[in-house]
């Protein structure tokens, strides 16, 4: 009888296991960049439409926010994987923390400098003597970069003022300063609201203007890609992030509905949401979430240029996630 109950037991627990309990599934928290937002729609949407349950994933999302470091808290073990731009983690790697470049779904830089018409910016050659609002906690080097590759020192006392603006467009309203940054997808939008646009702005796009740093890519700890389970957890979980941001972008109302649905503040707006699909749309590729090695190679000169970063990297990227896509 035993030697029948025994198998019998064997059977349901394999079948549990099948069937994809929890305890079955492999456990991976990703920390995002900011606050919950439709930047990171597709890991949003591919948690809420079951994309990652179906790759046999437990995927737990951290919202970030102005005191959130993803490298640190990578660093510290509150993660297996963080959105980070290239810069914030090239930095972090040469200081010590191991970052690897797994995925790059954003192939086009998002951000902008906008300055009022009435400031008298028309061109680059304006910023001299200018007050120009820059983001920190990562967010600055390629500013720092463009202006370098201007001339133009941000020292203080030097060729232009930098402020270390706030995450919203108070510093152009309120004349702290004759310019300054947003991204595509969120503060410029913010501007619109406000009434400023294409007709009383002049705009600095990064991206047109030849300067774009790599931003949101994914980055694990390099000693965890020497185990393939890992590496296949990995590998399962990018493709369901693209497949999340495949749906988003096909399904920008609904994906914006679902971001607002998970944010736990209640500060995310359904309209400025589904604003923010449309232009993150602009940015990802969600068939192709492979990194470009081109960019990287302008990305890390750029910091590099800048003393960023000393010295190009050595291991600072790994395709062996994608190449098992």
């Amino acid at each position: 009888m035993k030697k029948l109950l025994v198998p019998a037991l064997a059977a349901v627990l394999a079948m549990a296991g099948t069937m994809g309990g929890a305890s079955a599934a492999d456990a991976l928290r990703l920390q995002l960049k900011w606050v919950t937002q439709a930047q990171f729609a597709g890991y949003i949407v591919a948690e809420a439409k079951g994309f990652y349950d179906a790759a046999d994933l437990d995927i737990t999302i951290l919202p970030g926010g102005p005191n959130v470091a993803p490298e640190q808290v990578i660093a510290g073990g509150g993660a297996d994987i963080i959105v980070d731009w290239m810069g914030g983690a090239a930095a972090a790697r040469e200081k010590g923390v191991p970052l690897v470049n797994i995925a790059q779904p954003y192939k086009r830089s998002g951000l902008m400098m906008i300055c009022p018409t009435e400031t008298g910016i028309k061109t680059e050659a304006d910023f001299k003597g200018k007050t120009l609002g820059v983001w920190f906690f990562g967010n600055e080097y390629p500013f720092f970069a463009w202006m370098n590759k201007l001339g133009l020192s941000t020292a203080e006392g030097g060729d232009v003022k930098v402020l270390q603006q706030s995450f919203d467009i108070q510093p152009m309203i309120q004349k702290q300063a004759d310019c300054i940054s947003v991204m595509t997808y969120n503060e410029y939008g913010q501007a619109l609201d406000a009434g400023y646009g294409p007709d009383n702005l002049t705009i600095f796009n990064y991206t047109e203007l030849g300067n774009d740093l790599l931003e949101d890519g994914l980055y694990v700890m390099e000693d965890t890609l020497a185990d393939p389970a890992k590496v296949d957890a990995y590998a399962r979980f990018v493709k369901a992030s693209m497949e999340g941001w495949a749906y988003a972008l096909a399904n920008p109302d609904e994906a914006a509905q679902i971001v607002v649905d998970a944010d736990e503040s209640g500060a995310a707006e359904l309209a400025h949401q589904r604003y923010m699909v449309g232009e993150v749309s602009k940015l990802v590729d969600a068939n192709d979430p492979k990194l470009d090695i081109a960019a990287y190679d302008r990305t890390i000169k750029a910091l590099i240029d800048q003393k960023i970063i000393t010295a190009e990297p050595t291991g600072a990227y790994s395709t062996a996630v994608t190449d098992k896509l």
